[in-house]
């Protein structure tokens, strides 16, 4: 069977609605503030072999890695009807807050496909309360590492004894569990609406169909040469030195082929990325090339292709730690193929905050992390949004009266960082200013970007202010862990976006 127009549209939905039910199932089931309000959470339908059919419109770092972390579960031959857990990095994982449940779904006796839940949990161990230490030499002092396991009761206890938050992970679990059901749910309703053979025909048809749209998008695209672009992260929360990120992409053939050769080698601190993370950043940026009319599944990662030395900084080999390679590195491998495709003459947007701004807060019995939204980079014919999340996150924030009423912290000052954005023909977004008190003693973590070289600008735009963290006053680095006593404030300046192109509107005048 091959769908006609109509019908790959219908079925594209069909699909795509049972993720976005799995999501919303999660999101209205979760203890934890991240998840419930935060929406730090991804579902996706899997087809049984593997590729990915739909998603909900959920968090690109998670979504563009979660097909190897199916094919690692896949390996280990699961049986219909039975859930894994995993986190593991180098192992189909992201970072070790984003646990992640995969079902096999029975059909008939027969795995059918896989439904797949990642969250990000507010605490999975380690030496630091929220699991993202800013000091961690090696992937073991981030949390407890979790390979692709049957998920049963005994995993369960094991994992609630290492964590410090137990019944709400517990909780939190229970909703990705409930999650997963309901996907399998979903995608039995379609079998017995349309006929397994048919809607395995139509799987096939609509991945088909994206990378037919993606390889003919990307022809219009080709380069002559290599587009040649170098960033930098700011230090990895050991050394303090600019770690840098060296992308050549080449467009030919209807392939977009990113080569990281000349990418610093991985770092001592916890910014290396496992390379399904640098595919999520890759998969995120053809994707924004892409018309909105093309199904963002299995079919667009077809068209990709990724060099990188193995142990380099965005193909990271164990035990190197990796909690912030999955929040900032993700984000600088985004900006560093944008830029060079900007150096190309496309017309890319100028480069948004590049960070995620991320804060942890954790004492006796509890835990709380989030992240910080900024200015997004302007594009040819509309400014930046201002205070939003950028890039490879696509979170909500917290509000503060859920913060306050769930933890001992007190927001003093949220509000736009006004003047923070590129000045341009269009302007770039405005950062954000975000003030923490403490109700009493508690440990910190900041693991941020952005903090000394400030989003680039585009086609002659201005760049965007870079962030600030400072304590009771005080400057504070980029990334570092800290104790709080009752009363010390943490603020946080985020970067603005970079403006794209010279002068003045007519009409802004």
């Amino acid at each position: 069977m091959t769908l006609d127009a109509v019908g790959l549209e219908v079925m594209a939905h069909a699909f795509a609605s049972v993720a976005e039910e799995m999501g919303l199932v999660l999101v209205h089931s979760a203890l934890s503030p991240n998840i419930r309000e935060r929406r730090d959470a991804s579902a996706a339908l899997f087809d049984a072999d593997g590729e990915m059919i739909a998603q909900a419109a959920h968090i690109p770092v998670h979504l563009g890695a979660l097909a190897d972390a199916v094919a690692a579960v896949r390996a280990e031959q699961p049986r219909p009807g039975e859930v894994f857990l995993l986190n593991d990095p180098y192992a189909g994982g992201s970072h070790l807050p984003d646990l992640t449940l995969i079902g096999a779904i029975d059909v008939d006796g027969a795995i059918g496909g896989y439904s797949v839940v990642r969250a990000h949990h507010s605490d999975v161990g380690g030496m630091t309360p929220g699991s993202m230490p800013a000091g961690a030499r090696e992937l073991y002092a981030e949390g407890l590492v979790i390979p692709p396991v049957r998920w049963t009761p005994e995993v369960e206890r094991m994992l609630l004894a290492n964590v410090r938050t137990p019944a709400m992970r517990r909780g939190d679990l229970a909703a990705q569990h409930a999650a997963a059901l309901r996907g399998a749910d979903g995608l039995r309703a379609l079998a017995r609406r349309h006929g397994w053979k048919e809607l395995r025909e139509a799987a096939r048809d609509l991945l088909d169909y994206a990378e037919r749209r993606t390889r003919t998008a990307l022809s219009r695209l080709a380069t002559a040469s290599p587009l040649e672009a170098v960033d930098y992260l700011e230090g990895d929360g050991v050394d303090n030195g600019d770690l840098e990120i060296h992308v050549r992409v080449a467009i030919a053939d209807g392939i977009f082929h990113a080569d990281f050769t000349g990418t610093a080698p991985a770092a001592r601190g916890n910014v290396n990325c496992p390379l399904a993370v640098t595919r999520s950043a890759l998969l995120f940026v053809v994707r924004t090339l892409l018309s909105e009319d093309v199904p963002t599944n299995g079919g667009v990662q077809r068209a990709i292709r990724i060099t990188a030395p193995r142990g380099c900084l965005v193909n990271a080999e164990r035990p190197s730690a990796v909690a912030a390679g999955n929040v900032e590195t993700s984000q600088r491998i985004a900006d560093t193929v944008f830029r060079a495709l900007a150096e190309g003459g496309l017309a890319v947007p100028a480069q948004g905050q590049g960070t995620m701004n991320n804060v942890t807060f954790g004492g006796p019995g509890w835990t709380y992390y989030e992240t910080i939204g900024g200015g997004q980079g302007a594009s040819r014919g509309a400014a930046g949004p201002s205070g939003v999340h950028v890039g490879m996150s696509n979170t909500r924030n917290t509000p503060i009266e859920v913060l306050e009423l769930e933890h001992p912290l007190r927001v003093r000052t949220y509000a736009l960082r006004r003047g923070s954005g590129g000045a341009g023909t269009w302007a770039g977004g405005d950062g954000v200013v975000r003030e923490f008190e403490a109700l009493g003693p508690m440990e910190a973590t900041l693991l941020t970007e952005r903090r000394r070289h400030g989003p680039r600008g585009a086609a002659g735009g201005s760049d965007g202010a870079p962030g600030a963290n400072l304590e009771n006053g005080a400057a504070l680095p980029a990334k570092v862990t800290l104790q709080l006593a009752a009363g010390d404030v943490l603020r946080i300046e985020t970067p603005g976006g970079g403006g794209w192109g010279r002068g003045q509107r007519e009409e802004a005048r």
